[in-house]
């Protein structure tokens, strides 16, 4: 490994349970996180003693999605809730399954959900109706990654598949056996020629979309489930989240391991970690679990 340095430089506290979701806000300095306790708070790392509440749903929240100026919340058994971030105030809900959310993302106007019966709703943010759902496999659909140079979307399956659907149509292009379990998060790179994927065997994956994806190389990472993968905003390098407690860092074109960031070594978290946020224009990661805390880490590469 390279002489990575890492540094925590915040420590959030406030969450009542564990946390499942974090997403940017677009400036580089604020984020926004939720989980178990179904409370949304908005953190700023330039005022980290000052969290806000911004939202609260009755139930758990797995999946978070910024678009343009709304938040979309995942409320399990629900469905969604779009907030205005500059209001603060509720604009609109929408009544999906009675399933959790696992990850929202959004395309052309179209926000995309999908939950753990292995539907995926496609619904127009406009109008907040649902424009088409699709259905591939009765196992959970865990994460979603756009690519709109590729005009593709895959999805990570608990069928330990991922499938992916042309963004035309949302027709299935491809679907392969990905994975020795459940597909836990997918990103496509830069210019949608690759696509990394980590899941519940503690492999790290690397697909080749331009030959049909087929499979480049793999890793064993961690020694327990992948939760979650975080590129730079460069893709030069990218971190993974794991069950086993540890953030390791990853030299992206090489797949080198470059650090491991754990409790022993970086008072980093004693439980599952569950999320990663590589803030925009900085080697800031944010990372989050089971313990309730959110932390911001430095990385000079």
């Amino acid at each position: 490994m390279s002489k990575v340095q890492v540094s925590k430089v915040h420590t959030f506290k406030g969450h009542k349970d564990c946390i499942y979701a974090l997403e940017d806000l677009g400036d580089g300095h604020r984020f926004v996180s939720s989980g178990g306790d179904g409370m949304i708070a908005e953190w700023d790392i330039r005022d980290p003693d000052k969290g806000k509440l911004i939202a609260k749903v009755n139930r758990s929240v797995y999946a978070l999605h910024k678009n343009e100026d709304r938040l979309v919340i995942g409320e399990n058994f629900e469905g969604i809730h779009i907030v205005d971030l500059q209001s603060k105030k509720e604009i609109g809900s929408l009544k999906l399954s009675s399933a959790a959310y696992f990850d929202i993302q959004s395309f052309q106007g179209n926000f995309i959900v999908g939950d753990a019966d292995g539907t995926i709703f496609i619904i127009d943010g406009d109008n907040l109706s649902v424009v088409k759902t699709i259905k591939e496999s009765q196992k959970s659909v865990r994460a979603i990654s756009i690519s709109e140079k590729r005009g593709e979307m895959a999805v990570g399956y608990s069928d330990n598949h991922i499938r992916i659907f042309s963004l035309e149509d949302f027709e299935c292009l491809y679907s392969y056996l990905a994975h020795d379990n459940s597909v836990f998060t997918v990103e496509y790179s830069e210019e949608g020629d690759k696509l990394i994927s980590g899941g519940r065997d503690a492999k790290i994956k690397v697909w080749d979309a331009l030959e049909g994806y087929e499979l480049q190389e793999e890793v064993v990472a961690h020694m327990y489930t992948i939760n979650n993968l975080a590129y730079r905003a460069d893709f030069k390098y990218f971190v993974s989240a794991s069950m086993d407690k540890s953030i390791k860092v990853w030299d992206a074109s090489e797949m080198k391991l470059l650090k491991v960031i754990d409790k022993v070594r970086h008072a980093g978290h004693g439980t599952s970690v569950n999320k990663l946020l590589w803030l925009p224009e900085t080697d800031l990661v944010v990372s989050a679990g089971d313990d309730r805390i959110v932390s911001i880490w430095e990385l000079s590469l």
